[in-house]
């Protein structure tokens, strides 16, 4: 099944008539994956047809207004669509004194356990049957992480010719083996690697935050399908984009190209640009396959073969 990658926010510090705050939501088969969460999210999340009763992690990359002053909203309106599933949120320090905060003030009560994980370090941070999470410090004006999202290793192709052969029968067994099980049929011990092809990579997307290039960041997001970067100035303002802590077209290209990555998609448009296609431009002469984020883009990453 494929991966459905929806762009909720687009902008950066501020929103404009086109773009919302930054928010990308990552939807698997039986759940989702929100990235920062700037306001204005649930009318974001209504438009693109994002469910506000699935099963959700949210991931905040670090505590400026504009990536996490959605979250609030969100969950009041959550809690008013009578919502039962839990939420859970990982983030820098200082995220639950904020929403404790927010609560309190603003006197809302919740249908749902909300669940916060601190992110204090890099590494694993979140660990899934089928999907993981990985957290890498940036390089922004304040604690930031940027994330990586990445689907374990998928089993290899069935082969029901070789089952056959070996005398397994049609049925639980055949599952068992496709689980990476071993099955004991006809007195003899059958693995799986047996009837199995080799497993197939994961998909894996690479989600910056705010970010100056750093030199750790190629390893980081090393053959990733999808790395959604940092662009808020265009190159011309590299000085601005420096003392501010974010990257430039030609600078998210580089760290893309040395990632080996697949595809760079542009993201945090500062609101001078109402044209931003400069940016496209200057991005796609460092690495060819790059596009430009609008608000309810929306990119499938299909099963790898």
């Amino acid at each position: 099944m494929s991966i459905r990658v929806v762009f909720l926010g687009t902008s950066g510090s501020v929103p404009t008539l086109k773009r919302s705050l930054p928010s990308v939501v990552v939807q698997c088969p039986r759940d989702q994956w929100m990235f920062d969460c700037g306001e204005n999210v649930q009318r974001q999340m209504m438009a693109a047809k994002v469910s506000f009763h699935r099963k959700m992690k949210v991931f905040i990359t670090h505590l400026h207004g504009d990536h996490v002053l959605g979250l609030p909203g969100l969950l009041q309106t959550m809690a008013l669509m009578d919502r039962k599933e839990p939420v859970q949120i990982y983030a820098p320090k200082g995220l639950r004194d904020f929403l404790v905060c927010t609560k309190e003030t603003l006197n809302f009560g919740l249908t749902f356990p909300v669940e916060i994980f601190e992110v204090l370090s890099e590494g694993l941070v979140c660990d899934e049957e089928e999907y993981q999470v990985f957290a890498k410090k940036s390089n922004h004006a304040i604690a930031s992480y940027a994330y990586a999202f990445v689907e374990k290793p998928r089993p290899g192709k069935f082969h029901p010719k070789k089952a056959v052969a070996l005398g397994v029968p049609v049925g639980e067994l055949w599952s068992r083996l496709q689980r990476g099980e071993e099955v004991q049929s006809e007195g003899k011990l059958i693995k799986s690697r047996d009837v199995m092809g080799p497993p197939r990579p994961g998909r894996k997307i690479v989600y910056t935050g705010d970010t100056k290039p750093f030199d750790s960041f190629g390893k980081f997001a090393e053959a990733a399908d999808l790395v959604i970067h940092d662009c808020t100035f265009d190159d011309s303002l590299i000085e601005k984009a420096d003392t501010d802590g974010h990257s430039t077209p030609s600078q998210a290209a580089a760290q893309a190209k040395a990632a080996h990555a697949k595809q760079l998609i542009l993201f945090h448009i500062s609101a001078r640009y109402a044209d931003a296609s400069l940016l496209l431009e200057q991005a796609k002469k460092v690495f060819a396959n790059t596009i430009l984020a609008e608000d309810f883009l929306e990119v499938e990453l299909p099963l790898k073969k």
